[in-house]
């Protein structure tokens, strides 16, 4: 690639120096929850580290409204503002948090084995027992409404609601659950190396299947229209405009490479979708014709692999974390 399809020079490195297992934008700061346990925060030219999980490895987080939440080994969930302060939401002694869910009205969910806890925005706590452990949670656009993926399929449940839940079923281990933007469908990634979906209107599924790895990553287009998912040597991309979503449909592909896809973003405002590899590298593709910008290149035979992407609300900066400890920093230009 030549120097007009680069924009590694925008790029400001992070040392990070553990797992990072999220990233976020909180107002100015950018966020880094590290699997060590700690928080890194980064506003302008500073830099500060913060105890979230004393010796205790961060497992998973999520963003809610203007706070990053993080789970840890220890059965505690905490949420961290933009201006680094922190607070206990839950803990449990003995227990993991496996899965977290976030919104921006500030809504939470989190799991412990087969136990969901719903937090509403005003802070009342609800729990349901799933039928078997959970690994995916997933909030409904509207409506106080969670998705739980779990063993042969996924859940429904309102919890603030005095009607039973809703099983959806499809043999096989559900991982992790993403609803459309508009409400529409719910996708779950499998351990079968497959995406499964549902179009809620009439509980009528999609299969989406053909993938190398497993899918751990996916991300909505702006516009509710595509779906960019990770689990293979490019960013497949799954239509869902249409009332059938991608039900006979090929999907689109970007960024093909010989690496594997680990974590997709797409842009808030825009067509395309920033593509993190296994080895390091970090491609922006637009998805209507392919086109590519390198943000992050490796040597050959890195083992860097992409385990957070996430840009600002306006589109304008980009961040990313490795599973060697590495981060960095994408300002676009103006």
């Amino acid at each position: 690639m030549n120097d007009a399809t680069s924009l590694t020079e925008r790029v400001r490195p992070v040392a990070a120096g553990a797992h990072v297992t999220a990233a976020a934008f909180l107002g100015p700061a950018a966020v880094f929850a590290l699997g060590d346990g700690t928080g890194l925060r980064l506003d302008g030219d500073s830099e500060t580290r913060i105890a979230l999980h004393p010796e205790s490895a961060i497992l998973a987080a999520a963003t809610a409204g203007k706070r990053l939440v993080t789970g840890g080994d220890d059965g505690r969930v905490v949420a961290l503002a933009g201006d680094g302060t922190h607070e206990e939401i839950f803990s449990e002694t003995g227990k993991w948090i496996d899965a977290l869910a976030a919104r921006d009205d500030g809504a939470l969910a989190w799991s412990c084995g087969k136990q969901v806890f719903a937090r509403d925005p005003q802070g009342g706590l609800k729990s349901f027992a799933a039928p078997s452990s959970v690994r995916g949670l997933a909030f409904a656009p509207k409506g106080y409404r969670l998705a739980i993926a779990h063993y042969n399929g996924a859940t429904l449940w309102f919890p603030n609601a005095a009607a039973p839940a809703e099983l959806l079923e499809w043999k096989g281990a559900h991982l992790d659950a993403t609803f459309s933007p508009d409400g529409r469908f719910l996708v779950t990634s499998m351990q079968e190396n497959a995406l499964h979906g549902w179009r809620l209107s009439d509980k009528r599924d999609m299969r989406m299947s053909g993938y190398p790895a497993k899918t751990r990553s996916f991300s909505w287009s702006f516009d509710g229209h595509w779906l960019a998912t990770s689990g293979a040597e490019a960013c497949i991309i799954w239509p869902f405009k249409d009332k059938d979503g991608p039900m006979k449909k090929q999907p689109r592909e970007c960024g093909v490479r010989r690496a594997k896809v680990s974590r997709v973003a797409c842009h808030p405002k825009a067509l395309v979708v920033a593509v993190g590899y296994e080895d390091g590298w970090i491609l922006l593709c637009r998805m209507t014709d392919g086109a590519e910008i390198l943000v992050r290149r490796t040597q050959a035979g890195t083992e860097d692999m992409i385990t957070a992407l996430t840009w600002d609300e306006t589109g304008r900066r980009l961040a990313f974390g490795s599973g060697e400890g590495n981060a960095g920093l994408l300002d676009m230009p103006g």
